[in-house]
This record gives C-alpha cells, sequence and structure tokens, in this order.
C-alpha cells in the first residue's frame, strides 16, 4: 500500500496532503509548528490570484485548474477564501511585463480588456495613469486569503483521512529501494515514499539535496499598508487587485475587511540567512521608499503606512519553482514568492507524481534537474 510522509504542512504542502487523502493515499503531514502558522511563506494576509500571467503563458493552465481547486476547497471547507474582484496590470504600453501579460492571454484566449485615459479612469479611480500608460483587465483574478486557506486544506486533509504530525520537526530523510524513513523529534517512520515541502527552509532545512539548496536563497518579503483618504475607494467589494509595473512597481491590494490598502513594493528583496533570522522590523528607508511610490501614484492613499509585516520565501536563481521526482521523494519547494495562487494544483501534481511517478501537466520548467546556477 502506497504511504506518503509530506514533510512540511505550509501552503504546498497542506494542499499536497489534502489532494493525496483526497485519493484514498494513506498520508501523514509532519510540521515544526501547525497548518497556518506565521513563520511560513503564507504571510501577508491577502495574496494576488491572476490567468494574465506576465511570468509565462505555461503558467496559464496551470492557474485556471488552481482557480477551479480553489473553488472545491471553499466548497468542501464552507470558507470564503478567493474573492474574484478582478485583476489589472497598469504601466508604459511597451513594458516587458505589460507585453508578457497580453502574450499570455493571446496564448491561451483569455478574457482581458485593455483601457487607458479617462475609460480607465471611471472604471478604476483607484489607480491614475500617466501619459503612454495603459491596464490590462484580468477579468478572472481576485484575492486569496493565505493564513485561513491553509488551514481549510490541512482540515480538509484531516477530514478524508490524513493525519498531521504538529510540533514534529524532521531532521533526516534515509531513502533506499523500498521507501523512506522519516527521522523526526518523535521518533522513525517508514513510507513508501516522501514529499518535501519545506516552504522558506529549503534552502538551509538540509533536507533538500545539497547541489539545489546551495543554488537556492531565502528572502524577506515586506508588505506596508497605508491609509484611505476616501473610504468610498479600494473597497473589498468591487475594486480591483492591481500590480504596477515600471518605476514604481508594486502590487496593491483592496482594503479588505475595511483595514489598510496593502503595498508590496517589488525591489530586490534582501537575502537573509535562514527563516529564523526574519527580522519583524523594517528599515526607515524602506519605509520612505513606498512612502514614495504611493505619493507619486496612489493619490487616494494617505501618506505615511500604518503598518508594516515580513515574510519570507525560498527563491531559485531563475524564478520557476522545483516540483518533479527524486527517487522515491517529490520535491515541491522554492516557488519563489509567486507558488501560493497554484498551491492547489501544485499539491495535485505531488499527487500525480505520487500514485503515476508522473504527470500530465506540463511542468517542465519547474523541473529539479534543469541547470539552476546561483549568481556570484
Amino acid at each position: 500500500m502506497t504511504s506518503v510522509a509530506v514533510v512540511g504542512t505550509g501552503t504546498v504542502g497542506s494542499m499536497a496532503l489534502w489532494r493525496l487523502a483526497e485519493r484514498g493515499i494513506h498520508a501523514v503531514g509532519f510540521d515544526a509548528y501547525a497548518p497556518g502558522h506565521d513563520r511560513g511563506a503564507a504571510g501577508g494576509e491577502s495574496r494576488i490570484f491572476r490567468t494574465a500571467y506576465k511570468e509565462g503563458p505555461r503558467y496559464v493552465p496551470l492557474l485556471r485548474e488552481a482557480r477551479g481547486l480553489w473553488a472545491e476547497l471553499e466548497r468542501t471547507s464552507g470558507r470564503r477564501l478567493l474573492a474574484p474582484v478582478g485583476g489589472v496590470t497598469a504601466g508604459p504600453r511597451e513594458h516587458p511585463k505589460v507585453r508578457a501579460v497580453l502574450d499570455a492571454a493571446r496564448a491561451h484566449d483569455l478574457p482581458v480588456e485593455v483601457l487607458k485615459g479617462e475609460q480607465a479612469r471611471r472604471r478604476v479611480p483607484e489607480h491614475p495613469l500617466r501619459d503612454g500608460e495603459i491596464m490590462v483587465v484580468d477579468h478572472d483574478a481576485g484575492f486569496l486569503r493565505p493564513e485561513p486557506a491553509v488551514g481549510a486544506a490541512a482540515t480538509a486533509a484531516e477530514r478524508a483521512g490524513a493525519r498531521v504530525a504538529r510540533y514534529t520537526p524532521v531532521r533526516e530523510l534515509r531513502e533506499d529501494a523500498d521507501g523512506v524513513t522519516v527521522l523526526a523529534e518523535d521518533g522513525e517512520h517508514r513510507f513508501t515514499h516522501a514529499v518535501l515541502a519545506p516552504g522558506p527552509w529549503a534552502a538551509t532545512s538540509g533536507l533538500l539535496p545539497e547541489p539545489l539548496a546551495r543554488a537556492l536563497t531565502t528572502r524577506a518579503i515586506t508588505s506596508t499598508w497605508f491609509p484611505r483618504r476616501d473610504e468610498s475607494l479600494f473597497d473589498p467589494g468591487r475594486c480591483p487587485v492591481a500590480i504596477r509595473v515600471g518605476e514604481p512597481a508594486y502590487s496593491c491590494f483592496p482594503a479588505v475587511d475595511g483595514a489598510g490598502v496593502k503595498i508590496n513594493l517589488h525591489v530586490p528583496w534582501e537575502e537573509i540567512a535562514s527563516p529564523a533570522a526574519l527580522a519583524r522590523s523594517v528599515p526607515v528607508a524602506y519605509v520612505r521608499q513606498v512612502a514614495r511610490a504611493v505619493a507619486g501614484t496612489l493619490p487616494g492613499l494617505g501618506p505615511d503606512p500604518v503598518r508594516v509585516a515580513t515574510y519570507c520565501d525560498a527563491f531559485t536563481p531563475d524564478g520557476h519553482g522545483l516540483l518533479g521526482r527524486h527517487g522515491r521523494t517529490v520535491l515541491a519547494a522554492a516557488f519563489s514568492g509567486h507558488g501560493f495562487k497554484l498551491a492547489p494544483v501544485l499539491g495535485d501534481i505531488v499527487a500525480d507524481l505520487v500514485e503515476n511517478g508522473a504527470t500530465a501537466r506540463d511542468i517542465g520548467h519547474l523541473a529539479p534537474n534543469r541547470t539552476l546556477r546561483r549568481s556570484p
């Protein structure tokens, strides 16, 4: 009988556990904490879901599947996890990332619109355009609630028959021809397969194959929340999520739960030694930088952030995650700051790889055996 240890029950691990259990596969999740904790990569209170994907057209079929699986998880859990408010990408018409969004939409016949000038101002007053800029509207976009989503997936997995070993760190995986031995804090456990989903600990856990781990970095991601000048703007019931490209570059969310408007500045994120070294405070220089970006492009927001928060993730050199078989272990790691929206389909692909040894989905760009060279 197939049995699977899922090491890490964060974003991808919880989804993998759910999808494995739904197939009737015996699965146990191991975590140093508990699903939904604040030490993983599922921070920030809101995450963008989008299908017109500037990271490449190969992601679009996966994103379409992910959207359906998010809806399934909502039905299973009874929780609202995806707010389908739409999304926009704004920036210079010829900017490479704007063109990449349009290319992805054309390649997969996505229902997008291109707005400019007065039309954009009427439709999305929160995000005024500058001369020479356009706005690409992705009608299938929206925002996700990350912390509840991880908890919902873990609960759905347990209801389907999986078990979660909370507060049980894994020290080592020992693989042989017949299976995998998990050396955890509470003793040794034997399985036919393992799934390694360490989230931000991918580079430092000591569990990934060494050549892969050396290629990865751990980076801190900072979110800031700004007050609204006008309470009618940035309403979470109708305001789309937004990505601005060019200078400045950031992502912007509606005022979820009526609170501040979240801004994630798109800058080279700081490399840190490990998640344990993540600073929970933010340098004043960064706060000033994001305040300048807001002052220059978002007149509906106040001048200073009222809250900041940090989390971290593991990154590959090329910005694409690691997903594939490595012996009897499936690697699912280092999704480089843009894996959350894909998490349910990534979990289902993990289940494919465990059950069948392969998947019909196109994941060649995520192959762990591709060449990865960390910049000096």
